[in-house]
């Protein structure tokens, strides 16, 4: 992955009618990797947002002096703005994303839903926990260059870093921590979609958070031909539709299901 000149990793805004979709993209990404499941939500009468988490979209050096609480403000922000817009808001996050989706979901039980996309609760490398101590040693270290996608034009669909930053690296496991002790405070409807082809996140994180969501409405998805980004891989199409149906599935109180 790579940040690609012809892509801007800024935010992105697309109005649309009262049911609204915040979506959040992941570790060391940009928006551009939910830019798809966006404009497909968009063109069914959605309003949707997709902010720009702090330290990403410009350097690792950046990355790397940010704080985990300023990823949760930004999200809190974003979700403000777009209650403010709309009737009703869901919401998605891809990996790290997924994380911040879950933070949200615990402190703002009334969400209509969200939506997991490899959610990074436990991540696959184990050098994460060293990060403590590592990030004194080795504050950014490049990226191995390997790929789970399965779609070879998936990648020309991704903005990130090509170094990781170790600094921020801790900062996300203080965040996996503390969400994995808000699980069963998630009580909105969620749904969860994985793939087996994914090498970023533990095998058994989806399954996990599936069963300690404190939801009784939840649901999990395994695909079995995406890599860890599905919101970009060969089955984003698959993913996208069963967002909208999850979405259209879950109307506010007191309205009804329009096919």
């Amino acid at each position: 992955m790579t940040q690609h000149s012809h892509l801007d990793p800024s935010p992105f805004s697309l109005d649309g009618g009262p049911v609204g979709a915040l979506l959040i993209h992941g570790f060391t990404g940009s928006p551009p990797e939910m830019r798809l499941i966006g404009d497909y939500l968009h063109e069914r009468g959605l309003t949707v947002a997709a902010p720009l988490l702090p330290g990403h979209g410009t350097n690792v050096d950046d990355m790397n002096r940010r704080s985990w609480t300023e990823w949760t403000d930004c999200v809190e922000t974003a979700l403000a703005d777009l209650q403010a817009r709309c009737e009703t808001v869901f919401v998605g996050g891809l990996s790290m994303g997924a994380v911040l989706t879950l933070y949200l979901a615990a402190h703002h039980p009334d969400l209509s839903g969200i939506v997991l996309y490899s959610p990074a609760v436990w991540p696959a490398s184990r050098l994460l926990y060293l990060t403590p101590v590592l990030k004194y040693l080795l504050p950014k270290k490049p990226q191995s260059g390997e790929t789970d996608l399965t779609d070879p034009a998936a990648d020309l669909r991704l903005w990130s870093y090509e170094e990781d930053p170790v600094f921020a690296a801790h900062e996300l496991l203080k965040l996996l921590r503390r969400v994995r002790r808000l699980l069963p405070l998630v009580t909105c409807p969620v749904l969860i979609i994985h793939s087996t082809h994914d090498q970023a996140i533990h095998p058994q994180s989806a399954r996990r958070t599936y069963e300690r969501v404190g939801a009784p409405d939840k649901e999990l998805v395994t695909l079995h031909d995406s890599g860890h980004c599905l919101t970009v891989d060969s089955e984003w199409e698959s993913v996208a539709a069963m967002t909208y149906r999850f979405i259209q599935a879950h109307p506010p109180v007191g309205a009804h299901r329009q096919d």
